[in-house]
Parts: C-alpha cells; structure tokens; sequence
C-alpha cells in the first residue's frame, strides 16, 4: 500500500538525516525565514545562506529593511539570483508587515500569499520552519524525487503537494520538505543519483528499475 510504502520511506530518511533543518535561513524567526525563502528562489542553499546572512547582519528587522535602500539590500544579497527584483520585493514585504501587520508575520498561508513574490512553496515554508505548523512545502525538487520515488504520479508541485497530503503520515508531513530536500542534496541528485548508496533504494521506483536493469546486463 502507498501509505505504508510513504511511512516507510520518512521513517528511513528520519533516521538517516534527521529533522533539525541543515539550512541556515530556515532557523530563524518567522519574519527572517520569510525574507530567506523569498531569497531561496531559484538560487542554491549555499547561496541564499550567504546572501542572508550578509543581509540581516546589516538589517536584522521589517523596520530596518523597510527604511533601506533598495540599491544596498541588492548589493548584500547579490549571491542570490534575480537580486534586483528580490531586493523590491524584500522592502516592500517589510514595508506592508509594518504597515498592514502592525510588524508581525502572518501565520497563515493565505495571509502569507498576499505578499508580492510569495507563492504556495515560499508560504508553507514559513508555516513549517517558522511556526511550526503543519504544511508541505513543495518545490520542484521534492517534487522530482517524490515522482523518482514513486510516491506520487504528478506534473508539477501544485499536484504533488495535493497527492503527497494523502500518502505521507501526518506525524511526518512537517518534516517531508526536509528530509526530501537533505535527501536530495546527498543522495538523490538531478542526474546521476546516488542508489547504490541510498538508504531508500528497496522502496523507490526507479532505484529497484535501475537495479533490475544492472542485473539483466550482467546476466547477459
């Protein structure tokens, strides 16, 4: 059963990783985590780490950012794509927590949503590093090794979040961006995945094709 099949595979990756997130911008307060994950957008972790970094050594607060210059806050986080437009965004985030949100959060994704450049992903990212609520951020990474696995069959992460809610175990769904995203960084790269070291090798789908297919090689 698909369930079962999930369970096992985050008990696994639980043991093997842990929960306590590696990613320096996804330990910090709520606000932060925010402005990190908009900073995390199609740039790598060590990027965004360093960009963040770099950024809220300098204005560590939604009044600081809010009063910068948009000029200073792209030159601090140049390490991360597009900076230009997320230095825009980054202020005018900090200038709408300050005004609308009396310089508070939000705590639910649809509040988080409003927000200029922050989608599902980015929004459920805060939930669950931030708040510690449940919610299952789903990039195009987790969704790529959720379909490599086989626990889903799905096009695009909208889909794959919608399907994984019904297969992960609710006592794991916090911690599924995580494990996959460890998961991913060590083992189960884009091209050239590690499955002779995998720890999830007798549960994935294309691990066990792959295994199949190096048997019948060298059978013949």
């Amino acid at each position: 059963m698909l369930t079962n099949r999930a369970a096992k595979v985050v008990q696994i990756l639980t043991r093997t990783y842990g929960t306590n997130p590696w990613n320096w911008h996804t330990r910090q307060t709520p606000f932060l985590i925010l402005i990190g994950t908009v900073l995390s957008q199609r740039t790598r972790d060590e990027k965004t780490d360093e960009a963040a970094k770099a950024l809220f050594s300098r204005y560590p607060s939604a009044e600081m950012l809010a009063g910068a210059e948009v000029e200073e806050i792209a030159r601090l986080i140049r390490p991360a794509n597009y900076y230009n437009t997320k230095a825009v965004r980054i202020k005018e985030i900090s200038k709408i927590i300050l005004e609308k949100h009396s310089g508070n959060t939000p705590d639910t994704i649809s509040e988080l949503m409003r927000f200029p450049g922050v989608g599902r992903k980015t929004a459920a990212c805060v939930m669950v590093y931030g708040f510690r609520k449940k919610a299952l951020p789903v990039d195009p990474h987790v969704h790529r090794i959720s379909n490599r696995i086989g626990l889903v069959k799905t096009r695009n992460p909208e889909e794959s979040e919608k399907e994984l809610w019904k297969v992960v175990p609710e006592d794991y769904i916090m911690h599924y961006n995580e494990l996959m995203v460890k998961h991913g960084q060590k083992v189960c790269k884009p091209v050239g995945p590690r499955c002779h070291g995998c720890p999830i090798v007798q549960l994935c789908e294309y691990g066990l094709d792959r295994q199949r297919a190096e048997n019948s090689y060298t059978r013949h």
